[in-house]
C-alpha cells in the first residue's frame, strides 16, 4: 500500500511505501546563510521522518543540491556534525539552479521505516 501525507494537487511531503519513507525536497529559509539553511532542511527532515515513523540513522540516502558548490564545505560543516556516527547514508551532492535565488541548499531524503534497531 502506498500512503502519502500532506498532500497538495502537486506533490506530497512524504510517501511512505513497504517500508521506504520519501520525502519531497526540504529547503531552508530564503535569505539565511548556507550553514543556517543546512540546519533548517535538517530540521525538517528530522520532523518529517518522524511524522513517517523513521528517523535520521534509518536514512538511506540524500541528495543535496547546492546553488553553487562554492558552498560544499559550508554545508558539509553542519552535516557532518549532524549525521550520527556510523548512520552516514549513501549521499550524492550537486550544484543547480534551485526553485528561488535567495535559496542555497536543498536535501531530498529517502529512508527505512524504523525497526526499533
Amino acid at each position: 500500500m502506498i500512503e502519502r501525507f500532506e498532500q497538495t494537487p502537486r506533490m506530497s511531503r512524504i510517501v511512505r511505501h513497504n517500508g521506504v519513507v520519501y520525502l519531497c525536497g526540504q529547503v531552508g529559509n530564503a535569505g539565511e546563510s548556507v550553514a543556517d539553511q543546512t540546519k533548517e532542511c535538517l530540521r525538517r527532515v528530522e520532523v518529517l521522518l518522524e511524522q513517517a515513523g523513521s528517523s535520521p540513522k534509518h536514512i538511506l540516502q540524500t541528495v543535496i543540491w547546492l546553488s553553487d558548490m562554492k558552498h560544499f564545505d559550508e554545508m558539509n560543516a553542519v552535516w557532518d556534525a549532524w549525521v550520527e556516527q556510523g548512520h552516514a547514508p549513501a549521499r550524492a551532492c550537486g550544484e543547480a539552479k534551485l526553485a528561488r535565488p535567495d535559496l542555497q541548499v536543498e536535501m531530498i531524503v529517502t529512508a527505512a521505516v524504523a525497526d526499533d534497531s
